[in-house]
């Protein structure tokens, strides 16, 4: 932090009794005044500890708290992953090296010190792999690990308090496709803002998100992505950022918001930007290379190159700098582009002190030019913003103890699941009701109506059609719903870090909605697929057996999806869970009591795992019964149906201890799939 924030600083620290605003002047020479009591409140003078209001905190009229931003000598490396090479030579010769060298790291961040206010924006210049990201990652407290260096919150360091107030906007836009703009923004204002705001704020505060970002013409238009024709690139970018600014963050950071716009659409973006500053938000940018204009709307440029800092300062300063160092463009350029051109070396077009000793125009030279603006920020830079640090002091009492206390949840669990429910459904319901997955259900079930019309079993060839009937239902409705569940949470991996690193809601809120709502598919096909099958074909024609069989339907497919959901929640890839899902449905398969009734003793114990053993058998239990007679027109008589050889392996009068293990088997696929889940995206979010 400049020493421009000293002297108001130093007045808030010792003024008494708290002030209750406070001002501060960005480089541009504008002054912002910050209602401090509005949102850091009041501290109970009988314990030490804080009484944050929400109710005033989260008023839509309220600045976000005040951030002030210092990170000095930072420095950042990670662990290089060793791949074995396909030579067995370079191989020995690789572990020979691994083995003297046990710590293989690669160090992206190489000492960076900088500072940045509210009100003001500061953009992280540098090309291509220069740790731009990395720094803005390390800054938004989304990397902890191998950093060496101080990040500080108006002088505290990251927290999870601090969590909720800094607002991370990915380079990606991770958004839910078949929502419609507004539809994003109103759920995650539900979601976000505090209960003690009514419907009606939050509405209103929607309205003026859209409003601010231009983005009324498109409200009712779907986001789309993919397949999923929707909104433009700065549509869809302009969305991504009112999801954070929803809730005022205080530390807004984004990376590579203009990436993939046009320069018209870029500069409304950074205006939106240059506007939201103005209200107190510490603003942080990472940016490849702007226009001109948008140069000039940033107040602070960070140039990297290589994880080493080549500028920190103004950036209505930056050509002059460069040009009291003697870099001086021959031809008319964007500021921009001409610092691209220093931080990657190539000057062909700029004229460069005399004293870079290496040949023009090669790769050596290019080197030396890197080398020689690193080691000048070093001398003439790094120091001076070292001390304005260091002479700076410390943030008001106030933000200091506002920025350590870590807020509630905004809402209570059921109302989170309540709207994480509607929209799961609004989201998810044209997958429910595909018309191919319509046909496909209908088109099946009456094709096997017609291959098993009237069918029964009075003799052992018709017995083994029908089944054989009864088994390929089970496998049908099996793979459905494992492959409908198996790719759900692999799908939705990056929308769910992204609100679970921002403490949007409980994670087994989302669980248990997510499974209840894919129950409607998994409940709503099969229910249809057996009204028309069971009375096409020979079974039972009576109402209770008719249920009892589509409840084991109904048990068998429930069941399934837990088990997707567990395959798919456990290795969180789209191509692995399939693979995965796929090989434990053959096995599965193999060992459901058709194929091969008699497994051998030491391969027996697969089949008490298999849920479509135990529905398989369930399902010969519901429609036969070990007394009733068949075989009478052979020439032995009639034998009842115990005694034929499918039923070798199945007592039809053994009770319904089935039931009991599927419906064990489908509680404790959810209960480890919510396991695998919640440590999977924990370690995303670490």
């Amino acid at each position: 932090m400049g020493s421009k924030y000293q002297d108001e600083i130093e007045d808030l620290s010792t003024s008494s009794p708290p002030l209750s605003a406070m001002q501060v002047t960005n480089n541009n020479g504008v002054v912002h005044s910050f209602d401090i009591n509005a949102q850091t409140c009041h501290r109970n003078r009988s314990s030490s500890q804080i009484d944050i209001q929400e109710d005033t905190c989260c008023s839509i009229k309220d600045r976000p708290l005040p951030i002030f931003l210092k990170f000095k000598d930072i420095e950042f490396k990670v662990k290089m992953s060793k791949a074995t090479p396909g030579n067995p030579v370079k191989a020995v010769m690789s572990k020979v090296a691994s083995n003297a060298e046990q710590d293989n790291y690669k160090q992206i961040l190489k000492g960076i010190t900088g500072s940045i206010g509210p009100g003001e924006i500061l953009a992280l210049m540098g090309p291509s792999g220069s740790g731009k990201t990395t720094l803005l990652k390390v800054i938004g407290g989304r990397l902890c690990e191998n950093i060496k260096g101080n990040v500080t919150y108006n002088d505290v360091t990251y927290s999870p308090a601090l969590k909720r107030r800094i607002g991370f906007v990915t380079q990606d836009d991770v958004l839910y496709p078949q929502l419609t703009v507004e539809e994003t923004l109103i759920f995650a204002a539900f979601l976000r803002l505090s209960s003690s705001m009514s419907q009606k704020q939050k509405y209103e505060r929607v309205e003026v998100i859209l409003k601010e970002l231009g983005l009324e013409r498109c409200r009712k238009t779907r986001v789309g992505g993919g397949f999923i024709g929707g909104i433009s690139g700065g549509e869809r970018k302009r969305t991504s950022i009112g999801y954070e600014i929803l809730v005022d963050p205080s530390l807004l950071l984004l990376d590579e918001p203009t990436s993939g716009l046009d320069s018209t659409s870029a500069n409304k973006l950074i205006q939106i930007l240059r506007e939201n500053a103005k209200v107190g938000r510490t603003i942080v940018t990472t940016i490849h290379q702007p226009s001109s204009k948008v140069f000039h709307m940033f107040d602070k440029i960070l140039l990297i190159s290589e994880g080493h800092p080549m500028y920190y300062g103004k950036a209505r300063e930056s050509m002059s700098y460069f040009m009291s160092l003697r870099f001086i463009p021959d031809i008319a350029m964007n500021p921009a582009e001409f610092l691209l051109d220093l931080a990657t070396g190539q000057v062909n077009d700029i004229t460069a002190p005399d004293d870079i000793v290496a040949p023009k125009g090669t790769f050596e030279y290019e080197r030396a030019v890197i080398r020689y603006v690193q080691n000048r920020y070093k001398i003439e830079l790094e120091g001076k913003e070292k001390d304005a640090i260091q002479r700076t002091g410390k943030a008001p009492e106030h933000l200091r103890l506002a920025t350590q206390v870590k807020k509630d949840w905004t809402i209570s669990w059921w109302e989170q699941f309540l709207i994480l429910f509607k929209r799961t459904y609004r989201e998810r319901w044209r997958d429910y009701f595909d018309m191919l997955r319509i046909i496909q259900s209908l088109g099946v079930a009456v094709l096997l109506g017609l291959l098993w019309w009237k069918s029964s079993y009075a003799n052992e060839a018709r017995l083994r059609d029908q089944i054989g009937l009864l088994f390929y239902v089970c496998i049908f409705w099996t793979s459905s719903s494992i492959f409908g569940a198996v790719y759900v949470f692999p799908f939705e991996k990056f929308m769910l870090v992204k609100e679970r690193k921002a403490d949007m809601y409980r994670l087994s809120a989302y669980y248990v909605c997510s499974t209840l709502c894919d129950m409607i598919a998994h409940v709503t096909y099969p229910t249809i697929f057996m009204s028309i099958l069971y009375f096409m074909v020979g079974f039972k024609k009576t109402l209770q057996c008719f249920f009892t069989t589509l409840s084991v339907i109904l048990l068998i497919a429930i069941t399934s999806q837990g088990a997707g959901e567990m395959f798919g929640a456990a290795v969180m890839s789209i191509r692995r869970a399939g693979n995965v899902a796929s090989l434990i449905l053959m096995l599965f398969l193999l060992t459901g009591g058709y194929y091969v009734q008699h497994i051998p003793a030491f391969m027996q114990w697969l089949k008490y795992i298999s849920f479509m053993y135990h529905g398989f058998r369930l399902l010969l239990k519901v429609q036969y019964t070990g007394d009733e007679l068949y075989e009478c027109e052979s020439i032995g008589g009639c034998r009842p149906l115990q005694s034929s050889p499918s039923f070798d392996t199945v007592n039809l009068k053994g009770g319904w201890k089935e039931v009991w293990m599927l419906l064990g088997m489908g509680v404790v696929y959810r209960l480890l799939a919510y396991i695998c889940l919640r440590r999977k995206i924990s370690q995303c979010i670490i």
